[in-house]
């Protein structure tokens, strides 16, 4: 949102510009229409005792002419002034619309540099998460371990003779509650390590689904940054390709020769 608010911004700047610029060359205009238009008139001097002497028709012809020419001339002159504003706001436009493309172009690469920050960054953690999950499997399984081989101990404990053996160097008359109390110790021994065990199993799964998906969003962004990278180089091979087309000179046609 940010993001699509400070183009809105942009966008809504440079139209306001535009406008301004358009209200700009429309009143300058006006002013110059203005001052032609109320450029005051040159005060006819004063003659003092002049010689009176009649003027012969040529020379009110040669007046007229020469005011007619000198009013072609002002029309000639100002002509261009007028027909020069039109120009200038079509090159103003040309320029504004011109630094529109220019910022819509910065503003989509930096978007497209700050999704791939944000891409190298999650591809990071989502490694150290992986590694970090693998330690914790390789740990789970080393306890698994060593609970099974303890398990195995004390099965191989529970055996009756093996019981009648670990109880036979105590001197005792009733050597079937010792026998009963060494089982009840094994077996209580068995329940614990066998409920240790399951505990492990689960977390040994849960990791390995953990493991899992950690790989999959990793080979996701790696996808999504390759991907980025052959844009990114097709967009240059493009805009270079265009530039050199653009800089070539265009083949003029050369004459062809008269036939004598």
């Amino acid at each position: 949102m940010p993001k699509r608010s400070i183009r809105n911004f942009l966008m809504a700047a440079l139209a306001l510009f535009i406008v301004t610029a358009f209200l700009l060359v429309d009143s300058s205009a006006q002013r110059r229409r203005k001052r032609r238009t109320s450029r005051p008139r040159p005060s006819a001097p004063r003659i003092t005792n002049p010689a009176i002497y009649q003027t012969s028709p040529g020379d009110n012809s040669n007046n007229s002419g020469d005011t007619t020419g000198a009013t072609d001339n002002t029309n000639t002159q100002t002509a261009p002034a007028t027909e020069q504003d039109p120009e200038a706001m079509k090159q103003t436009i040309r320029t504004l619309s011109n630094q529109v493309d220019k910022l819509s172009d910065k503003i989509t690469q930096m978007e497209e540099s700050q999704r791939s920050l944000v891409d190298l960054e999650r591809l990071s953690r989502a490694e150290q998460r992986s590694a970090q999950l693998r330690t914790e499997l390789r740990d789970v399984q080393a306890k698994q371990a060593e609970l099974e081989a303890r398990a195995e101990d004390v099965d191989y404990a529970l055996k009756p003779e093996n019981i009648e053996r670990s109880v036979a160097g105590y001197g005792t008359t009733h050597p079937e509650e010792l026998r009963e109390q060494r089982r009840r110790q094994l077996q209580s021994e068995k329940d614990r390590v066998r409920k240790q065990l399951d505990q492990l199993n689960e977390s040994e799964q849960r990791l390995q689904q953990a493991i899992a998906t950690s790989d999959a969003e990793i080979e996701r962004v790696r996808k999504r940054l390759d991907a980025a990278d052959e844009a990114a180089i097709q967009n240059a091979k493009t805009k270079a390709q265009s530039e050199g087309t653009s800089s070539q000179p265009r083949a003029t046609a050369s004459p062809s020769p008269t036939p004598y």
